[in-house]
């Protein structure tokens, strides 16, 4: 009993402790904010006022689970997310009772279901397709979806590990990104498609220029079968790429060329390219040093600098052009950017597409230039109606960080990514398993493909490169849809629209 009764004095005395020392800590707390001058709120109602920092901080946390509906969320909503988890998972994708998308939505695509749809027996898978017959190495591209550009130094090793590894069990191509071809992205076995970014990591003499040596060395890779351009992304059109200098390891620095903990801060275009000619010359030289094919990535903002693209490369030969271009949508990509650039600069990609690809055709490029479309499509929807607007390939980036795990916790310029995707900090890394992970990756690509084929054997061909824009509708302001191929007509005299 006498224990008994210690014991009980013991936890007394400790509750009494603490309890003080949760008063003094209040106490000096009080007095911080008070005395403080940067935060009216904090400054008018010490202590109290805290609260309102950290509940905007979990805010964005706990909408996704209690009060956002499926189909709310920006960037990317919670029927999002969930379909490239159960895809990743290997689990079913069948939903009961129902859509719970709103079709009334100015925009929404629906597709136009054939009355007698191709048999089983007659559904085909999508054929490779040949990039660069004016290169000496082509490439048979495999897949009509892919991996888009995100940079060692961005990612986590664990994270270019599982994607490098994913994508060769897919049987899908991998952009590097603009931060050069990591050990990590290699050792995967996957074809790559290495992105010469403005400050040409990698790629860079001692004074930032190109150097032929580098390029030839990085393009003695097998696995490299492809070089990209990058003229501009989604996420900060006409401004360069940024790496925070928190995720510059003495790894990284080596890589790119940086000293440990330097923001890699590339400039907001190429200093050789001043005009179209001197960005084909720069294709050109990049594709005789390479003998692979050599495209750019770019922003749509309006018809007239694209029409000059096309109209220099009718001057000049077909041999001039640009093996693909990717075009990427001004909706905002991985990248830490300024919000300004994100929310109004550039068009989106559903907008951007169609009149590339018009262009394209109108100049009798069609088996020539290859499109590419980029811009928040990672679902089987999004890449079927990229595939009916004209692109050949679709690539993405945030797609293949949610196979990875991503929780959307827009975390990824913070070093702090809980999931392990977009931090340098071991204490997070050990969360994503490379082993399980890049499972998830490879299963995802695999879904989407499979539903794009459901897709296209749903609106009557037998393959999804078949789709046109008259098996797309648009939903319109007055509520009813109009076939895109009337919002948009083809001027691809070869393929009916």
């Amino acid at each position: 009993m006498d224990r008994a009764f210690d014991l009980v004095e013991i936890l007394g005395l400790v509750f009494v402790a603490v309890l003080g020392v949760m008063v003094l800590v209040a106490m000096v707390l009080f007095v911080i904010d008070r005395m403080q001058t940067e935060d009216a709120i904090r400054r008018n109602y010490p202590l109290i006022g805290r609260f309102r920092h950290l509940f905007s901080e979990l805010g964005e946390f706990f909408r996704q689970y209690f009060f956002a509906m499926d189909r709310e969320e920006l960037p990317f909503n919670r029927a999002q997310r969930e379909w490239v988890a159960r895809s990743g998972e290997g689990k079913g994708n069948t939903v009961a009772f129902g859509s719970t998308r709103n079709l009334n939505v100015v925009g929404t695509p629906i597709f136009v279901n054939d009355p007698f749809p191709p048999l089983d027996d007659q559904f085909a898978s999508t054929e490779p397709l040949l990039i660069g017959p004016a290169a000496r190495t082509p490439y048979l591209a495999p897949s009509i979806f892919n991996i888009s550009g995100m940079s060692y130094g961005a990612l986590s090793k664990p994270a270019v590990q599982a994607l490098a590894m994913g994508a060769k069990e897919a049987g899908v191509w991998m952009n590097t990104g603009e931060g050069g071809v990591s050990p990590f992205h290699l050792e995967g076995g996957c074809d790559l498609v290495y992105q010469i970014g403005t400050a040409k990591f990698g790629v860079r003499d001692e004074h930032g220029g190109l150097s032929d040596e580098k390029l030839r060395s990085v393009a003695a890779h097998e696995q490299i079968r492809m070089f990209e351009l990058k003229m501009a992304q989604g996420a900060k059109p006409g401004k360069g790429g940024i790496l925070p200098g928190e995720k510059v390891t003495e790894e990284i620095a080596a890589i790119r060329g940086l000293k440990v903990g330097q923001d890699g801060i590339s400039p907001n275009r190429h200093r050789e390219i001043d005009n179209f000619d001197h960005l084909l010359d720069m294709i050109q030289h990049i594709r005789e040093v390479t003998g692979k094919p050599v495209g750019i990535k770019t922003v749509v903002g309006t018809e007239e600098p694209f029409r000059q693209l096309f109209e220099t490369i009718a001057r000049r030969g077909s041999d001039a052009a640009p093996d693909f271009i990717t075009i990427d949508g001004g909706e905002g990509g991985t990248g830490a950017a300024p919000m300004p650039l994100i929310d109004l600069v550039g068009m989106p990609v559903r907008e951007a597409l169609p009149l590339v690809v018009n262009l394209r055709d109108e100049f009798h490029l069609h088996d020539r230039i290859r499109i590419i479309a980029s811009g928040k499509l990672v679902n089987p929807g999004d890449v079927a109606w990229a595939l009916a607007a004209g692109a050949d390939f679709i690539v993405s980036a945030r797609g293949f960080m949610f196979s990875l795990g991503c929780i959307q916790a827009l975390k990824c310029n913070k070093n702090t990514c809980p999931t392990g995707i977009t931090t340098h900090d071991p204490r997070f890394q050990k969360g994503l398993v490379v082993e399980r992970k890049y499972k998830r990756v490879a299963r995802y690509a695999k879904m989407i493909i499979k539903e794009v084929e459901t897709i296209a054997h749903s609106v009557g061909v037998s393959e999804p490169r078949q789709m046109r824009r008259r098996h797309v509708r648009i939903v319109q302001p007055n509520g009813r849809s109009v076939p895109m191929n009337k919002i948009y007509p083809s001027y691809n005299s070869t393929t009916p629209s």
